[in-house]
């Protein structure tokens, strides 16, 4: 679990779509795992992003007029997968965020915490190898920031991600593995005066 911390404007949410194969980097290579990101057609790097990653944003991005667990099912009917399967694992994924009882609510009746709970099952239910998290906390208040932080933790843990973690918040990079800092375009570890 990586977190990458810098000043507005550094780069540290392009950097994040270079590495999920939503933009293209304008030199150099990308790898995740074997496969060279940066040389993907768009269609591969589509399929890519469906089967490899799962994405985490500020905001949530949820879908108004469905229910929680019809947006958890989304990245999966996507697929092709039969609704019925979908609406399975979908249901599954609440279980795993604590929402099991909110999988009927639209996201205009869930708090700011389980809107980011259901983003975050929406994320994961493709089991995918690599987590990016851009600001998952920045729209919260500190308490529920941490329990939506020790949930990405928890699942991190248990489903054997890669993560890494976009974040103003010092107190949550200093939890992770390793702390990067992202300044003129260069990695350095996050010193603990930082």
């Amino acid at each position: 679990m990586v977190a990458i911390v810098g000043q507005s404007g550094a780069g540290k949410s392009t950097l994040l779509h270079i590495l999920g194969a939503l933009d293209a980097p304008t030199a150099g290579t990308v790898y995740c795992s074997s496969t060279n990101v940066a040389q993907l057609s768009p269609r591969e790097a589509a399929v890519f992003r469906n089967r490899e990653i799962g994405y985490v944003w500020q905001f949530h991005y949820l879908l108004p007029e469905f229910t929680a667990q019809e947006n958890v099912a989304m990245p999966l009917l996507a697929r092709g997968m039969r609704k019925q399967v979908a609406m399975a694992l979908a249901a599954n994924w609440l279980v795993q965020v604590d929402l099991e009882d909110r999988g009927s609510h639209r996201p205009g009746e869930l708090s700011g915490g389980e809107q980011q709970r259901v983003a975050l099952a929406r994320a994961l239910v493709n089991n995918p190898r690599l987590l990016l998290a851009d600001e998952p906390t920045g729209d919260l208040d500190r308490i529920t920031a941490g329990r939506v932080f020790d949930l990405i933790e928890r699942l991190h843990k248990s489903h054997g991600l890669t993560s890494v973690l976009v974040t103003h918040n010092l107190e949550l990079a200093g939890r992770c593995s390793r702390a990067l800092h992202l300044e003129s375009g260069r990695l350095t570890p996050l010193s603990k005066a930082s």
